[in-house]
């Protein structure tokens, strides 16, 4: 995750049936200036591991964000998620929490979560922007894609 600057990472993506995700939102906050963090309800930004996850709860207004995934590499689409998200989960220590997180947080969250539902940020772009991306899709699931860390390809 990190040697490939990703903010998050799901069981599924490496190959493992389980609902695990870990995320790092505090590496984004790490070399903005204060006034720009400002902008940020979740700075200093959160770092955790989330083991059966559960959405207790969905609120804010949906909004636009730019992202990116380390299973469909080079493709970026806008993509609205909601502005806050209640989780229930346990940590790697398997202490049970029910915590809200807004902001960028919540976004990788519910990036990662849709990883252990079997769903990927392409899932919400229009039909017709799938279509345009339909190559780069076709060329990135039979392995035709050059990225500098190792990925598992269903043939």
């Amino acid at each position: 995750m990190y040697n490939s600057n990703g903010v998050g990472l799901a069981a599924p993506q490496i190959n493992k049936d389980i609902r695990l995700f870990t995320i790092d939102s505090e590496q984004i906050f790490a070399n903005q200036e204060e006034d720009e963090k400002e902008d940020y309800p979740d700075a200093p930004g959160y770092k955790g591991v989330f083991i059966n996850a559960k959405i207790v709860e969905l609120k804010g207004k949906e909004w636009s964000y730019n992202e990116g995934c380390l299973s469909i590499p080079k493709i970026r689409e806008d993509i609205y998620r909601n502005a806050e998200v209640t989780l229930e989960y346990l940590d790697e220590n398997f202490t049970q929490y029910i915590k809200t997180f807004n902001g960028i947080t919540a976004r990788i969250i519910l990036h990662e979560y849709d990883h252990i539902e079997g769903k990927l940020f392409i899932d919400y772009i229009k039909p017709l922007k799938k279509k345009l991306l339909k190559r780069k899709l076709d060329d990135i699931s039979k392995g035709k894609v050059n990225v500098d860390y190792r990925m598992i390809f269903n043939k």
